[in-house]
């Protein structure tokens, strides 16, 4: 199994890279005696303009082929932590790869979000695409905690 973070946008040193950097170090030290591998980031920047469309082109070649795709999306699905765990868990235990994807500051082209198996939404309000960086990160940390029956994830 491996696991892709596919965004639009470079992280600049700031406090979201620091968190980030360190829910994911949290994360790779929690999952790997879970056979949870080390998040790859894939960071990807149209400096031409393109919008949506010229993004979606970038992303797609980040995603790893055979990738199982999540994209994130206010429209997708709203799991709790413990639901969230699970699909990780199962992922794993199918040795198939996932691919996160987060859009721009405009989202993501329907080409990408209709070709994704799921969609995972972290509410109905529109976060920066900076701090659902954060978030994921931090989800995926919480995730390998509960499957590690960690105290950490308190219901």
């Amino acid at each position: 199994m491996r696991l892709t973070l596919a965004v639009v946008g470079r992280l600049r040193a700031g406090p979201e890279a620091a968190l980030v950097g360190d829910y994911l170090d949290r994360f790779a030290r929690t999952g790997r005696p879970l056979g949870l591998p080390v998040v790859m980031v894939a960071e990807v920047e149209d400096r031409r303009g393109g919008g949506m469309e010229a993004e979606a082109a970038l992303l797609t070649r980040a995603i790893p082929p055979g990738a199982a795709l999540v994209t994130l999306d206010e429209r997708g699905l709203l799991l709790s932590s413990p639901d969230f765990a699970a699909r990780l868990a199962s992922a794993r235990d199918s040795a198939r790869d996932l691919c996160f994807v987060i859009g721009g500051a405009d989202g993501l082209a329907p080409a990408i979000r209709a070709r994704a198996d799921w969609s995972l939404s972290f509410g109905p309000m529109v976060w920066p695409h900076l701090l659902a960086r954060v978030m994921l990160a931090e989800q995926l940390y919480r995730a390998a905690t509960i499957l590690a029956g960690s105290p950490y994830h308190r219901a």
